[in-house]
């Protein structure tokens, strides 16, 4: 169960403190106003009973005017601030939630793949996008709860200055409305925490049918997705009522005490007029101080949206407590790119994924990694790609633990490709260059030419400008994409984690006599499901259940019929493990 204590955690409290900070002079400028607009709205009884005084009196007439000029210049100075009040309780809410969500963003890219591990991607965008905005709206929450809080007690000072006995009369009563506050903040605490952890569920679920949204068509699950993802929806209906009914209450009850409170006021100050202690005019300004004074509805308002914004931050506060990535300080030595894993191991809920992978892949040569699915072959591509840290042992290059290097060392000497390649940038030569500094033109189409990807690419609307969110890709040409990014970043160490694997065999066939030529200088290491891939690898290391079961050549390893079931019955028959596919040479398919 979630309490608030739970929500006033310090790293929620200082992620809002932050916010609150970054907006300093609007949340300044919103006090101000909002202070002003409490101070007019205190004197306004005040004039109101003085004018009203001088109107009843026969020699009055010229200050009467002046009062009710007083009551009209006050009474357009808080429609001026109130217009002020809402311009820039909005450009606050939209500056923190920005500061908000570049902060998180930042953080998340710096943790890296484990932050998506541990939240999934429906739940990070749930967080990123509803609770950041949530939570943005506390520092203008926070300025408009003190104007309301001012408010009441300004009111019950004022009570004071006509009579001391209207304020004891006052402050009778004002324990229950102090009580009723603190027991709507505990109670809405909770239930909002749940409500919001309901929303963060079906957003989660609602991204992966998303992700996922060929498969269901092709299954006519559709009905059945539904019901997953709005499964949590009784749930969120519930913690919802459940608020309504909390803040419903909290308002109930301060309706049924403050008119009370308010009778009792109006009782003192009648018997006081009727004892000539108070004029008229001071009847009316005490009837408004105590309507004032018991304006519990709108401290009810803002403290539920302090509430929501706490609640909202703490689930982004959850977000910075996964620890980012870290970095050393030391450089690359002149090298070959020569990998090395020693004892690499990696736990998942307490399973060994990867357990005590010794490895070494040297310099200049190629590494094939292959296993049946979940044996830990992209697991321990992530490992040498510094895209994930082992639990016992560790990954070096050239002779330097992964740890202990710079990132711009690690990310300039270590390229990727993957099965799924995320297009990223404006174009498509963008996201060819993508990571490289100021990449050239030429360097990108020598890139495009090696990934058999130049012919496709210039028959697109714009060529190498067409914006990647046009381009009517199939999966076999983004593969060819990732794969030329790959290319155009060079660098020690190239990881292609099943990147061939929607290429057709002779486009694979020709990317294969550059990527397999010998390379002094650059190693790669290579996620393999083909037996051509592999037979052309200088080794290869067979992976069975997070462990190594060999390591060796292609050709050697295919004597065992277990290596040869890896890659299913129709692997190939030939001693060495070669296909007729190795032979291909027609021109450059359509990769689809």
């Amino acid at each position: 169960m979630t309490t608030p204590a739970d929500i006033r955690t310090p790293r929620s409290t200082a992620l809002l403190r932050a916010a609150t900070l970054h907006n300093g002079s609007r949340c300044v400028a919103l006090c101000l106003a909002t202070t002003t607009a409490t101070g007019a709205g205190l004197l306004l009884p005040f004039a109101l009973g003085r004018a009203l005084d001088l109107l009843l009196t026969d020699t009055g007439g010229a200050r009467a005017t002046r009062w009710v000029l007083v009551c009209t210049a006050l009474v357009l100075l808080l429609a001026v601030l109130d217009a002020c009040e809402s311009v820039l309780g909005a450009t606050t809410n939209a500056r923190a939630t920005a500061w908000l969500r570049r902060r998180l963003v930042g953080h998340l890219l710096a943790v890296g793949p484990r932050a998506v591990r541990r939240f999934g991607p429906g739940e990070l965008v749930a967080r990123l996008v509803g609770n950041a905005a949530q939570a943005g709206t506390a520092p203008a929450t926070v300025a408009a709860l003190l104007a309301a809080l001012a408010t009441p007690v300004g009111a019950v000072v004022a009570l004071g200055l006509v009579d001391p006995w209207l304020t004891a009369v006052f402050l009778g009563g004002a324990p229950v409305l102090t009580l009723l506050l603190r027991a709507f903040a505990r109670d809405s605490s909770r239930c909002v925490a749940r409500y919001q952890d309901a929303q963060g569920r079906i957003a989660g679920a609602l991204a992966e049918a998303i992700g996922g949204f060929r498969t269901i068509a092709a299954g006519g699950t559709a009905d059945r997705e539904v019901a997953r993802i709005l499964r949590p929806l009784p749930e969120l209906s519930r913690e919802g009522h459940r608020m309504w009914r909390v803040q419903g209450r909290a308002a109930a009850q301060a309706v049924a005490v403050a008119p009370l409170l308010q009778i009792g006021v109006l009782s003192v100050a009648g018997v006081l007029l009727v004892h000539h202690r108070l004029s008229v005019g001071d009847v009316l300004a005490a009837s408004r101080y105590a309507v004032l004074a018991t304006g519990v509805g709108v401290l009810v308002g803002q403290l539920s949206g302090l509430v929501r914004a706490r609640a909202a931050a703490r689930r982004l506060g959850e977000l910075l407590d996964e620890p980012p990535t870290s970095y050393g300080t030391r450089r690359l030595p002149p090298g070959q790119g020569r990998l090395e894993l020693r004892g690499a191991t990696v736990r998942r809920g307490g399973r060994a994924v990867l357990d005590g992978i010794d490895l070494v892949v040297p310099g200049g040569t190629t590494l094939a990694v292959v296993g049946r699915s979940g044996s830990g072959k992209s697991l321990l591509a992530a490992l040498a790609g510094r895209l994930a840290d082992p639990d016992g042992g560790e990954v070096l290059l050239d002779g330097v633990p992964l740890r202990e290097l710079e990132r711009s060392e690690v990310r300039r000497a270590i390229g990727c490709a993957f099965e799924r390649p995320a297009l990223l940038g404006d174009t498509i030569e963008d996201t060819i260059g993508f990571g490289v500094a100021a990449p050239s033109h030429d360097r990108v189409v020598a890139a495009a030419r090696t990934a058999r990807a130049d012919t496709f690419v210039r028959r697109l609307p714009k060529g190498y400008a067409t914006p990647c969110t046009g381009a009517p890709l199939s999966g076999g040409e983004a593969q060819r994409l990732g794969l030329a990014r790959a290319f155009a970043h060079g660098g020690r160490l190239l990881i292609l984690d099943d990147a061939l694997s929607s290429l057709d065999t002779v486009t694979e066939h020709h990317i294969a006599e550059t990527l397999f030529r010998p390379a002094p200088g650059s190693s790669r290491l290579i996620v393999a499901h083909r037996v051509s891939t592999a037979a052309r690898a200088d080794a290869v290391l067979w992976l069975d259940e997070g462990r190594a079961r060999a390591l060796g050549p292609h050709a050697e390893l295919w004597r065992t019929a277990e290596y040869r079931a890896v890659f299913g019955a129709g692997a190939g028959t030939e001693e060495d493990g070669s296909t007729a596919e190795d032979a291909g040479t027609a021109e450059d398919g359509d990769g689809s």
